[in-house]
């Protein structure tokens, strides 16, 4: 190498030596902060516009039934596993709040739709204590709509132009179906048009958070082996991974 190519070169590295320790100086000696939900996670997947959308508005239906909830119990006199349940149903709206605002990636979105589905059980099992009842079999959520909360029985559904299978639905949703109405199902924006969540990837982390801790529940097996039947993009097929 000459002696003018060996001068560029120090020259070169000199330059970005000082950068980074201004960089550092800048920074109070310290790595800069990461923004979001902990460090940041390489090679993950930010959350979508859809999805967050949809998370938002359970946060916020949760908020509201919360709210209802609170009128429904005035002047009952709640045990102390109902006060429990309670706490851990506003503990939930709280976490999913605070952990909403932080969201960045996928995973984010999995562990707040976890946090829901947590507090959404917790909550009803406030409702059935306040009216003396035993507290309701913990069930998947409905599967036509997460945020309708814990399912009540599995019924048997078909989409248009798809094969019948047992999903878990809501007391609301399972009379629609019984009945032969159509249940309300979660309908997100895919481009320039409206189709149920199960059919959009970007709702796939959201999906995994309502249904993971039911993985080894049948008919949550059964919609994950047969997921295509379904949409094309099979939401839950992660639930199968070891």
């Amino acid at each position: 190498m000459s002696l003018g190519g060996f001068m560029i070169m120090m020259i070169v590295a000199g330059m970005i030596f000082l950068a980074l320790r201004g960089s550092r100086a800048l920074n109070g000696g310290q790595q800069p902060q990461q923004l979001g939900a902990g460090p940041v996670q390489y090679g993950e997947t930010p959350i979508g516009d859809a999805a967050r959308a949809s998370l938002d508005a359970d946060i916020t239906r949760f908020g509201d039934e919360l709210r209802d909830l609170d009128l429904d119990v005035v002047g009952i006199e709640l045990s102390e596993e109902a006060r429990t349940n309670y706490s851990e149903a506003l503990d939930a709206y709280e976490n999913a709040k605070q952990a909403m605002n932080q969201a960045r990636y996928e995973s984010d979105a999995t562990a707040i739709a976890h946090i829901l589905e947590e507090g959404r059980y917790a909550m009803a099992c406030v409702k059935f204590r306040a009216q003396g009842k035993p507290v309701p079999e913990r069930r998947p959520p409905c599967f036509f709509d997460p945020a309708h909360g814990p399912s009540t029985k599995n019924v048997t559904w078909a989409p248009p132009g798809g094969a019948p299978r047992e999903v878990p639905a809501c007391a609301l949703d399972a009379a629609r179906v019984t009945s032969g109405a159509d249940p309300h199902i979660r309908m997100v924006q895919q481009g320039y048009q409206a189709v149920p969540y199960w059919q959009d990837q970007g709702h796939a982390a959201y999906a995994r958070g309502y249904y993971e801790p039911y993985g080894l529940d049948p008919v949550v097996q059964g919609l994950a082996k047969g997921a295509l039947m379904f949409g094309g993009f099979s939401l839950l097929m992660g639930l199968l991974d070891d």
